[in-house]
């Protein structure tokens, strides 16, 4: 065997895309998610999928996940400029890119998300870049001189194939992730925690300097060009793998264009290794890997439990030694790895990492974690509603604040799922409510019905709002000349002018915010959602005011009855006429329940860029249905008394700050029980708060109409 030199080879000592080591510590957790990822996102005990059962391992938080693969896939989307490249989550515990879709695992805990999003990256920068059809047809592409070196050697025609086809994998992967290194360079953390996962370790920076796969065999050569860009590999470790170094030359690799410009290099690289081969002697398996033969050199005899002398070395010793090798050192006996030695169970170590390192290169990456298909029905229900999970309440005293979900849009898979006790939101069902209860009948009048008459009759009163009315006056002293005057200016009649007003009326946008809280149970739901539904109806009938309805309320996550979960506050945009047709109104209000506490402020502050409208050019309000006091606790968060009230009194006063009128209705079963409230009531809302009987409620349909009849 060639004699190694002692000294480190200067083509070395320049940048790649895999040097990471030494700026990038395994030690730390997402440093590249952390700033847009929650605190503690990863370390979520349940979701509302989770178990009741405490002793039962919780289930995925798929709210989360939802928003990750969401999060993931615009990542994708931003660095290869291709928006239809989908990343859906493993449901088979494979991993593969075929050309369309990205598959990331369903468990992205604090040490897999950021590893995870760069092998997304990675994955769909081969859709954008790799030529899948021509690689379909690679076995025609291999000349039959190299098939028949090949079996020279001791290898079938199946077995070439696949050598090539790892080969040209990895340097087709240092084509692609040049690619994104230099048009992306803001996404290299990601890449950067992706071959730390998968190919840094110090057992492999300890055997590229010691005396392991340094045999003139196929695997030898697999793992050092496997690790070619790591800053300790020696060139004259194998014979062959200078040469090897220089063909790929990835200090140039953007040199390669193509799929089919990677594939001739990885060829040359490939004949390049067979002719170092000895001829029949490689023992293979089905894979193609070598098989070390019993006895030879690089086999465990070499270790020091079978009497081999060679001085192995502490890792505290190894990490002095490469500070020495960097610095020059050593003495010319260390180059050859003879002093270098890895203990037994380091060997093993070894052995699974490089199988990794193969299975990275060959595209067969497990991604860990799957979902079920009940899971995956579940996530998309979760997505096409829009549902996140917002921080709310830090700056609470005595409160680490809370996690308030929020649902963006009432969906109809939502509604279907609601029957589910461990999977549905706690205020829907899917039957439809009427007066006399919960009912699969489609045909039982209930509030929903009571509501769009009402509405009707108060939309047509409203329909004069599309009208604008034009006065003229004349006979003025300035203004515009009226024709039908000038013939007067011969009779010293000076005042022929005229001048014109139009009167209208401004657009309106109205949030209605509904307590659906437990107490608001019976005639105060019924007569609560007539008007809501009466005010959506009346505003259908014209084009120029805009009602979102939001239901408010808290959710206990993966319970079953309630028991079991974390409970979080919950907001559900139900209605947004901006986008939604007043049928969704018709068909999904009816499946509205009450559940739950009363989380008031932290609600509205989850959805406050929503309620605030994006322009002054309309009249703005904001319209609360409630029947309580705020309050809600769970783990992190007591909202209760002051802390609530006061913190219900910023949020409307931040929006009163921004021009919107805030209407609110203390809605009581008693005088006692609204003047009980009074105080706390109207700090909150402000002294316009008013109170009102159950009887009552369905009046306030009318009162907005004439607020939206006001010039």
């Amino acid at each position: 065997m060639k004699k190694r030199e002692n000294m480190k080879d200067s083509t070395l000592k320049h940048f790649n895309p895999m040097k990471l080591r030494e700026k990038y510590s395994v030690n730390k957790k997402n440093n590249y998610s952390s700033f847009w990822l929650d605190n503690d996102w990863d370390n979520r005990k349940t979701s509302i999928f989770d178990e009741e059962d405490t002793n039962v391992k919780p289930k995925k938080d798929l709210v989360a996940l939802a928003g990750y693969r969401r999060a993931i896939s615009n990542f994708v989307t931003i660095v290869t400029g291709e928006s239809d490249i989908k990343v859906n989550f493993n449901s088979n515990d494979e991993s593969y890119t075929d050309g369309k879709v990205v598959t990331i695992g369903a468990k992205l805990d604090d040490k897999l998300f950021d590893p995870s999003v760069g092998l997304a990256l990675h994955e769909g920068s081969h859709i954008k870049l790799s030529d899948f059809q021509w690689l379909k047809n690679l076995e025609f592409e291999i000349p039959q001189e190299t098939f028949d070196l090949g079996y020279k050697k001791g290898y079938s025609r199946y077995e070439v194939l696949s050598h090539v086809k790892n080969f040209l994998n990895y340097v087709e992967d240092r084509r692609i992730d040049n690619y994104v290194f230099k048009t992306s360079p803001g996404y290299k953390g990601y890449y950067h925690s992706m071959y730390e996962k998968y190919f840094y370790s110090k057992v492999v920076d300890k055997a590229l300097l010691s005396s392991e796969y340094t045999e003139e065999t196929l695997d030898s050569y697999m793992f050092r060009v496997i690790n070619l860009t790591n800053k300790n590999t020696r060139l004259d470790s194998l014979v062959g793998l200078r040469k090897i170094w220089n063909l790929i030359d990835v200090k140039n690799i953007e040199r390669l264009e193509t799929t089919q410009d990677a594939f001739k290099v990885a060829h040359e690289v490939y004949t390049t290794i067979l002719h170092q081969l000895v001829d029949g002697t490689e023992k293979t398996n089905s894979h193609g890997e070598t098989e070390p033969e019993p006895g030879k050199p690089g086999d465990e005899g070499k270790s020091s439990e079978s009497g081999n002398s060679s001085k192995q070395m502490s890792d505290e010793d190894f990490d002095r030694f490469k500070e020495a090798m960097s610095s020059g050192d050593v003495s010319r006996g260390h180059s050859n790895g003879s002093d270098v030695e890895l203990t037994a169970n380091q060997k093993k170590q070894l052995e699974k990492l490089f199988e990794k390192q193969k299975d990275f290169v060959s595209g067969n990456i497990k991604k860990v974690g799957k979902l079920s298909k009940k899971e995956s029905q579940s996530i998309k229900a979760i997505e096409d509603s829009g549902m996140t999970y917002e921080e709310v309440g830090k700056d609470l005293a005595w409160s680490k604040g809370t996690k308030c979900l929020v649902v963006r849009k009432l969906t109809k898979s939502l509604i279907e799922n609601s029957g589910n006790y461990e999977e549905g939101l706690s205020v829907l069902s899917p039957y439809r409510y009427s007066r006399y209860g919960s009912t699969g009948d489609e045909q039982v009048t209930g509030y929903v019905e009571d509501g769009i008459r009402l509405g009707t009759v108060l939309g047509k009163k409203l329909q004069v709002r599309g009208e604008s009315r034009e006065t003229k006056y004349t006979r003025l002293d300035s203004g515009r000349i009226d024709k039908r005057l000038i013939a007067e200016l011969g009779f010293g009649n000076d005042r022929v002018f005229n001048t014109s007003y139009t009167e209208s009326y401004s657009d309106a946008f109205l949030h209605i915010s509904v307590d659906a809280s437990g107490s608001m149970s019976g005639e105060k739901w019924t007569n609560t959602m007539t008007s809501v539904v009466a005010i959506c109806k009346a505003a259908s009938m014209i084009q120029n005011v805009d009602v979102v309805v939001s239901i408010r309320s808290t959710h206990t996550t993966g319970s079953k009855w309630g028991r079991g979960g974390e409970c979080v506050p919950l907001i559900v945009i139900a209605y947004d006429s901006r986008v939604d047709k007043f049928s969704k109104v018709k068909n999904m209000f009816a499946h509205i329940r009450v559940a739950g506490t009363t989380p008031e402020g932290l609600c509205y502050e989850a959805v406050m860029d929503e309620i605030i409208p994006s322009t002054n050019e309309r009249d703005s309000y904001f319209l609360n249905f409630s029947d309580g006091m705020p309050m809600f606790s769970n783990g992190e968060c007591f909202y209760n008394g002051f802390t609530a009230v006061s913190h219900t009194a910023k949020t409307i006063k931040e929006m009163r700050s921004k021009g919107i009128k805030v209407l609110s209705y203390f809605i009581g079963d008693s005088e006692y029980e609204r003047e009980s409230s009074k105080t706390d009531f109207k700090t909150m809302y402000g002294k316009d708060a008013e109170f009102i009987d159950v009887t009552s409620v369905m009046s306030i349909s009318k009162t907005m109409n004439k607020r939206f009849l006001t010039k």
